[in-house]
């Protein structure tokens, strides 16, 4: 009998310290302090509101970076831009603040939601009625990296881009300005996936300085209401003068070549043909038009790109058979590894007769991954010129000594001197 009443009272011990367990699971634990971003833009739905434990899942605090420039004037008034990352995903929002000038590029911020409100000013999303107390500083100096952005990606999400720092390659104003034409004011910036406002206050820093006809542009990224009218239109913010790269002249007519035409059955083969495309007449030569989505690293825009063949000992080219007319102050193009194939190495050539005789341009480049790239030449030539990539045959990958995979290549951009 005792041991019958051991084993029942061990037994009774033993669900009770699970209750007990249950009840007090480390692993439910509190409600976190703190909100994602991305979990924050998710509870505006079209209407303000006033943010508490209540609708924060019981969080009330917010942490990430400052990575606007409110001492140069390029922001909406007494705002700044902030972003974190939060199970591997980026995302921004603009704080009102009162001490908005005193929040510099790079500070680490913890920001107390508690009776902020959640709205939309002009087109943006903000988070307004917040004092100086309600923003402290925990440390500054820290740098965060553009995330490479399309006109076409903001316009699809842009709940992804919006208050955050990002980086829109080879862009081109449009129309060209004029000779004297001055950043202030609201331009039509252009890429391969739209257009989109560049905005510039009157007040800021490098207002009055000229615009190019076409640079790689960085920013914050906003939806914005034109002289606080109408619907909000996405609107790149660039931060100073240093956020305009690479300027160049604009962009010839017809490019960038998006290989999107022909049809891709019409070069499926790697033997070397001349196919018209639709700035003119190119030379594939152990490339071919390509497809195969998630494989091949066309834009999220298009259908097809260039592949180039893997594991060859002699060099693979795609190649101008004719000249723009008026000098190159720039090619860009992007480039990635096909999927899960080792990288390559290329470089870009030119040709002032006619395809007679090639030069090099730049260096080589060998980093080629996953993720596409773009790669961008500064150039200062003149008079008629041709192009061509010239993939470098350096034989079979063997992941140490050789690394020769197959190679996208997307989107040729030239602009005129």
């Amino acid at each position: 009998m005792n041991k019958y009443i051991f084993q029942f009272f061990s037994c009774w011990l033993l669900l009770t310290g699970l209750a007990g367990c249950k009840k007090h699971d480390a692993a439910l634990g509190d409600p976190s302090p703190i909100i994602a971003i991305e979990d924050l833009r998710a509870i505006y739905q079209g209407t303000a509101v006033s943010l508490n434990t209540g609708n924060l899942a019981g969080a009330h605090q917010l942490i990430g970076i400052v990575v606007s420039d409110v001492q140069s004037g390029n922001m909406p008034a007494g705002t700044v831009a902030m972003q974190n990352n939060r199970r591997n995903k980026t995302r921004g929002i603009l704080l009102a603040v009162e001490n908005a000038a005193a929040l510099k590029t790079g500070d680490s911020i913890v920001v107390d939601l508690n009776g902020t409100t959640l709205t939309k000013v002009n087109g943006s999303l903000q988070v307004t009625g917040l004092n100086a107390a309600s923003v402290n500083k925990v440390s500054s100096g820290n740098t965060r990296n553009p995330i490479t952005v399309t006109t076409a990606l903001f316009k699809a999400k842009p709940d992804d881009y919006e208050g955050c720092l990002v980086r829109l390659f080879s862009g081109s104003i449009t129309p060209v300005p004029v000779a004297g034409e001055l950043y202030a004011g609201d331009k039509s910036l252009a890429d391969n996936g739209g257009t989109m406002v560049l905005h510039t206050e009157k007040g800021a820093s490098f207002a009055g300085k000229g615009l190019p006809a076409s640079a790689t542009f960085t920013g914050i990224p906003l939806m914005y209401q034109v002289e606080g009218k109408g619907d909000a239109v996405p609107s790149l913010w660039p931060r100073n003068l240093l956020d305009m790269l690479d300027a160049s002249g604009p962009v010839y007519t017809g490019f960038p070549e998006t290989f999107e035409f022909p049809d891709q059955s019409l070069k499926a083969s790697y033997a070397a043909a001349v196919v018209g495309l639709k700035t003119g007449k190119w030379l594939l030569d152990q490339a071919i038009l390509a497809n195969t989505s998630g494989r091949d690293r066309f834009n999220p825009t298009g259908l097809q790109c260039i592949r180039m063949q893997q594991n060859l000992a002699v060099p693979g080219y795609v190649q101008m058979n004719f000249n723009v007319p008026d000098g190159a102050s720039k090619v860009s193009f992007l480039y990635g590894a096909y999927y899960n194939d080792a990288t390559s190495s290329f470089v870009l050539e030119y040709s002032k007769d006619d395809g007679l005789t090639w030069l090099q341009t730049g260096k080589v480049i060998n980093n080629a991954s996953a993720v596409a790239k773009t790669a961008t030449f500064p150039l200062d030539i003149t008079g008629p010129v041709r192009f061509r990539v010239k993939k470098l045959g350096l034989g079979t990958t063997n992941n140490t000594t050789i690394n020769n995979g197959r190679l996208s290549i997307e989107d040729f951009a030239i602009y005129a001197n």
